[in-house]
């Protein structure tokens, strides 16, 4: 049970940073490979601050969350106006530079022998509410005004500023946004592991995310979420398995784009209400057969 709960956790931390990385690759268009490093932006901010300042479990999160959020607007203001795919490389070289800086912190990271002592605060509790809040605001997000306008963006951006739409702040207002996701999910990850690495965010780690936002669909806030538990439940469910269960796991990806490369939905959205439809009709049908059999 309490391995079970384990993955469980594992899957909202990862559905966090990966809902994020959503936002500002499937709805604004822009690549990033180098999105662990907000991870461990909150991360390593959050286990500092309530290790050595000893200051509550959740003003950690927040401070995560800010830290890496900064550390967005920071990255987006430098690197947006590049065109194309010069983002996505600039993006993968602030990744590694995180890293090489959390390798050689000395005392104050631990260095590339890691940082321990980081209260355990994690729960399971503690997870899911936070990730199911996480996906209700990033919802609302997408069907706001800022939504349309980061989704008008990823179609056109020329088209997007003829209409009045200030694209430089709107993709840097999705980094900033999906950067905080990444922190506060790199924060619910330090309190549960209770030790870090920097090898923990390199640039598999980052690729492992952005892996999850096209296996689930470019554009599907639904996908992401049913990417973050199959890409990471599976391979934890086949643990014992050994090796071989990332084996399955590449056979799982490379099926995936060979057979559906638009990914699992496709850009389309499973709502409440499209279930309550699907519901309704099988319901009806279900009495209609029921009705030819009584009149038979």
């Amino acid at each position: 049970m309490q391995y079970l709960e384990g993955i469980i956790i594992l899957i909202c931390i990862n559905l966090m940073v990966v809902v994020g990385l959503s936002l500002l690759t499937g709805f604004t268009g822009l690549f990033s490979f180098g999105h662990a490093a907000y991870m461990a932006i909150g991360a390593y901010t959050s286990a500092l601050i309530t290790t050595k300042l000893g200051v509550p479990f959740f003003v950690g999160i927040i401070a995560g969350a800010i830290v890496a959020g900064l550390a967005g607007w920071l990255i987006g203001t430098a690197t947006l106006k590049l065109v194309g795919d010069y983002f996505a490389i600039a993006s993968l070289g602030f990744g590694e530079t995180i890293r090489l800086l959390l390798d050689n912190g000395g005392k104050v990271t631990g260095g590339a022998r890691g940082f321990g002592g980081i209260p355990y605060q994690t729960t399971l509790l503690i997870a899911v509410t936070v990730a199911f809040l996480a996906v209700v605001v990033m919802r609302n997000i997408i069907l706001s005004r800022y939504g349309r306008s980061f989704m008008a963006i990823r179609e056109d951006e020329i088209a997007a500023q003829a209409c009045g739409i200030d694209t430089f702040s709107f993709k840097k207002k999705s980094l900033v946004i999906s950067a905080v996701y990444a922190g506060i999910g790199g924060s619910l990850f330090a309190h549960y592991m209770n030790y870090l690495q920097p090898i923990m965010f390199d640039m598999a780690k980052s690729t492992e995310v952005a892996s999850a936002v096209v296996f689930g669909g470019l554009g599907s806030l639904t996908g992401s979420i049913l990417a973050s538990i199959i890409l990471t439940g599976v391979p934890e469910l086949l643990r014992p398995l050994f090796q071989w269960r990332l084996v399955f796991y590449g056979l799982v990806l490379v099926g995936t784009i060979v057979l559906r490369p638009q990914g699992i939905m496709g850009g389309k959205e499973i709502s409440f209400v499209g279930l309550k439809k699907v519901f309704r009709f099988r319901l009806k049908e279900e009495n209609s057969n029921n009705a030819h059999s009584g009149n038979k």
